[in-house]
């Protein structure tokens, strides 16, 4: 979790629904859908929010995902950022460049399994962090979360190549049930790795306003099997990481 997205891809789900049935949903039950674990996919997402409506007949699919591509980008996704006047352009960051060195500083490799677009993700990770060529496996690289084969993918690319009991612990970060899950299926596949899921509630979520709600979606977290919770991605140092997995969580 390295961008706050309440602003730009959760905006580009509601404002998609509200284009094909007049409803806009609110954080809530957009939160309460990522719950589930099963829509990390924001197209499919919104697709499922209007099938639940009762709005027939549902759009088609490709089309679905041009309109969200024009409320996201706002311009060609293949094209210059420049030329975006989407709703990419408030997407927060939740950590600099800094994070990263310190991470590499402490020997910690790092890389990206992200479920956004490749052009968002590349956009982020190395225009605005200015990261160079970062270990990345986006949309359609892999199967969308929770399958674990993206996750698996990259712990071997930063593994150097093999996995197993010799190998260093893997943690993965994320905000949603989904990617808790996936370091749970990820498990299943590889018992033999050191694998811990490490979460964290959405920026929209640490308000004051919003205590309840957190807990709630924390509460959430845990049940589905994270192992540690994150206050907020920025905070996390390189000594927690390498004192949580060497203590196993």
């Amino acid at each position: 979790m390295i961008r706050d997205v309440a602003g730009s891809y959760r905006r580009a789900l509601a404002e998609t629904v509200r284009h094909y049935s007049g409803w806009r949903p609110d954080s809530t039950c957009i939160d309460a859908l990522k719950g589930e674990g099963r829509w990390n996919n924001d197209w499919e997402a919104a697709m499922e929010l209007l099938r639940r409506r009762g709005d027939a007949p549902l759009p088609d699919f490709k089309e679905l995902v041009e309109v969200f591509s024009g409320f996201y980008f706002g311009g060609d996704p293949a094209g210059d950022p420049a030329d975006w006047r989407g709703f990419i352009g408030s997407e927060p960051l939740l950590v600099d460049a800094a994070f990263f060195g310190d991470l590499t500083a402490a020997d910690i490799a790092w890389g990206f399994v992200s479920g956004a677009e490749p052009p968002s993700a590349r956009y982020v990770l190395e225009r605005r962090l200015g990261l160079s060529h970062p270990p990345l496996v986006a949309m359609g690289d892999a199967p969308d979360k929770p399958d674990p084969t993206g996750l698996l993918r990259l712990a071997e690319q930063l593994c150097g190549g093999s996995l197993g009991a010799a190998a260093a612990p893997v943690a993965y970060l994320g905000d949603t049930v989904a990617d808790v899950l996936t370091v749970v299926q990820a498990r299943g596949r590889r018992p033999d790795q050191r694998l811990m899921s490490l979460a964290v509630a959405p920026p929209h979520l640490h308000g004051p306003q919003r205590r309840e709600e957190r807990r709630r979606y924390e509460r959430g977290l845990l049940e589905a099997g994270a192992d540690r919770l994150v206050d907020r991605t920025g905070a996390l140092t390189a000594a927690e990481l390498l004192e949580w997995t060497a203590a196993g969580g």
